[in-house]
């Protein structure tokens, strides 16, 4: 016979106990960083249960199982409550992987090493900015609060980096659909960002020269339909955590540059449209226009953390299933995430916010956001936001970025409860007048994050 050392309430136990005692830091066997910077795995913080979806399950559910309305029941405390909905009534399915235990396949490498090499050297300065606690300078790489102690450590360090790299340029595919299901809005549009500080790839390093005020810039443009065609959006964001953004745009019926006001983040950009601008990374604007941040729930859940790069296609394009029409969901994998902390923020900035607070569930070993649920103002569930991320490594198929395969996101759900009203985006490998995926490339700001790249873009 073989016996557990730990039941299986000794966990659930751990968690509740932590959360009423607002004891903090992730692990239950031992402190979880303490384990990664010992060699990289997570095994040694967690007891069995909670590394395999088949032992906490006891067999009902196991690796290459697919969670479908049939059996949603078993893992309804793994799931946040839109995503229970979406497989029990809307035909939704999960596909399972086995629980990563090499935290190095969960973000991109050089991230990961710079987080495991600055670990402690992180504080709030005197304004509430991460700083480098040896010189009061701006931060120098990787997640400064590895070891969160609050919600707002762990928000801070999302907020800092959304993709992890010191630049990317998603080449992406949305879909708008219908509350009936149906494709009404189709786009291709590409996402540039870059950070000018905390540079852990690109040269200089850690910081770009003149721009230390800035903590990044991020546009967003449009290429098809040709109704939209041209459109772009400029955001340069201050360091300065209680200062709004400076937001640019460029349409093309007036050809010319517009400033728009910042304090509106919870409009789409385009028709059809359920993603906010207020929605990205689940941190999409900066961390002082949020606030009452709080720890409200602990536990395993179930993430889309890896292996959900759809190389079989040659553009990444992936199949799509469920809904009234068989195209409200992208296919995803899911695995067990042994511990998520999920933090509530409300909109203490945003007077006009439909919005009275959101719920965001990160995975505690690398405080990835695997899901948003937000609130509307009378508190009932309101709209979600539901990631997926890969190694983008499959067999013998690589995407590299530098020395090691390129890790991003893969795609997203924007879900709207209220309404049925669907968007989904996915990254793909190019989209028109070759704009392609890629990461780590000096060449990005110039050729996506000035105004004058506004205009080229605009007009090309």
């Amino acid at each position: 016979m073989h016996l557990l050392r730990y039941d299986r309430g000794f966990s659930r136990r751990h968690f509740l106990k932590k959360l009423a005692t607002g004891v903090t830091g992730a692990g239950v066997l031992m402190p979880l960083w303490d384990a990664i910077a010992a060699n990289g795995e997570i095994s040694k913080a967690y007891p069995e249960e909670l590394l395999s979806i088949e032992a906490y399950t006891r067999g009902r559910i196991k690796p290459g199982d697919e969670i479908t309305a049939a059996n949603v029941d078993l893992v309804k405390d793994l799931l946040e409550p839109i995503k229970y909905l979406q497989i029990s009534k809307m035909g939704r399915r999960l596909r399972v992987a086995k629980t990563t235990l090499d935290v190095m396949r969960l973000s991109p490498w050089e991230y990961l090493q710079a987080t495991v090499r600055n670990r402690g050297l992180a504080k709030f300065d005197t304004r509430g900015n991460v700083v480098n606690a040896k010189d009061g300078k701006p931060w120098i790489g990787g997640n400064p609060f590895p070891d969160s102690q609050s919600a707002i450590e762990l928000f801070a360090g999302l907020t800092l980096s959304w993709g992890r790299h010191d630049a990317s340029f998603y080449a992406i595919k949305e879909v708008d659909l219908s509350p009936e299901g149906e494709a009404l809005f189709s786009y291709d549009l590409g996402w540039a960002e870059l950070s000018p500080i905390a540079r852990i790839s690109m040269d200089p390093k850690p910081y770009w020269p003149g721009h230390e005020d800035k903590l990044r810039y991020q546009s967003i443009f449009f290429t098809a339909p040709d109704s939209v065609k041209g459109t772009s959006f400029l955001n340069v964001w201050d360091y300065d955590q209680s200062t709004f953004p400076e937001l640019y745009g460029y349409l093309p019926a007036f050809k010319r540059i517009r400033q728009f006001p910042t304090d509106q983040r919870f409009e789409p950009l385009i028709p059809g449209s359920s993603l906010y601008l207020s929605d990205a990374w689940a941190a999409g604007d900066p961390l002082y226009t949020w606030g009452n941040y709080r720890i409200v729930g602990r536990g395993p859940t179930l993430g889309a953390v890896n292996g959900d790069w759809h190389s079989q296609d040659s553009n990444w394009e992936r199949p799509v299933h469920g809904g009234a029409h068989g195209e409200t969901f992208f296919d995803t994998t899911v695995e067990l995430v042994p511990e998520a902390i999920v933090v509530e923020a409300e909109p203490i900035r945003f007077p006009r916010a439909p919005i009275s607070k959101k719920h965001v569930w990160f995975d505690a070993r690398t405080s990835l956001p695997i899901a948003m649920v937000s609130y509307d103002r009378r508190g009932e569930v309101y709209r979600s936001f539901d990631g997926a991320f890969a190694l983008y490594e499959d067999g013998s198929k690589t995407v590299w970025d530098g020395k090691h395969p390129y890790w991003s996101w893969t795609h997203v759900h924007s879900f709207d409860i209220q309404t049925n009203r669907m968007t989904r985006l996915q990254q793909v490998r190019t989209i028109g007048n070759g704009h392609t995926s890629h990461a780590n490339d000096p060449a990005i700001y110039d050729r996506y994050l000035t105004s004058s790249a506004l205009m080229r873009l605009g007009n090309g």
